[in-house]
């Protein structure tokens, strides 16, 4: 398995400098990653950097709380699709959802993704904030309004994907929708681990000792 392909090769803090992003378009360059996932306001910066390569950039949208408005949102999706993004990765309206205010969690996603055109969207649920019923709920309403993928974690929680919400997210989607793995996953082991369970893609900062690991395995 070629796992290089599944990873979104991830830099999201908020001290990330231009010279982080000159390094991480290199080694997503480099290992042959299928994106980099970055903060919207180093989209043009990581195009730029991408432009000779099949890399793909991959922007967060209401990140990490997904609290503001949806009208930010929308804006900071076109931005960033105007700047070059590729992809949308978009938090939900976690707040919305615990008050099972359906309908606007719901709106949320359908604007962003209708202002996206064809892109695809992935939504962050925060599957640490949520439970096994709302995380359902969540699944549902993002099949319902479009969404192309449902990424389990933004990584700033207080805990990110584990294998039984990708188990329980796969099998609601009933493969209407793919699945992003994301938070925690560090080691080749782990994340063949959450591939085989449903996982479409892979979200991580550790790519590179990933791929790393999984050669030596497979050489050996």
């Amino acid at each position: 398995m070629k796992i290089n392909s599944y990873i979104d090769h991830t830099l999201l803090s908020p001290t990330t400098s231009k010279k982080d992003i000159y390094t991480l378009c290199e080694e997503a360059i480099e290992h042959r990653f299928f994106s980099v996932c970055i903060n919207s306001s180093y989209v043009p910066l990581a195009k730029q950097l991408l432009s000779r390569s099949n890399v793909k950039v991959c922007a967060t949208v209401g990140f990490p709380l997904g609290a503001m408005s949806t009208e930010a949102k929308v804006s900071e999706a076109k931005k960033a699709i105007e700047d070059g993004a590729d992809e949308i990765d978009m938090v939900m309206n976690i707040g919305m959802m615990k008050s099972n205010n359906f309908v606007s969690v719901y709106k949320d996603i359908r604007d962003i993704k209708l202002a996206i055109n064809n892109k695809p969207l992935k939504v962050i649920i925060e599957i640490s904030e949520l439970s096994k019923n709302e995380i359902i709920k969540a699944c549902q309403i993002c099949i319902d309004a479009k969404a192309d993928f449902i990424k389990t974690s933004t990584g700033f929680s207080k805990s990110g994907a584990t294998l039984t919400a990708v188990k329980m997210i796969k099998k609601t989607a009933k493969g209407k929708i793919k699945i992003k793995a994301s938070g925690g996953i560090k080691d080749y082991e782990t994340a063949l681990k959450y591939i085989e369970s449903g996982a479409d893609r892979i979200g991580t900062s550790s790519g590179i000792n990933i791929i790393s690991e999984g050669t030596i395995l497979e050489a050996s």
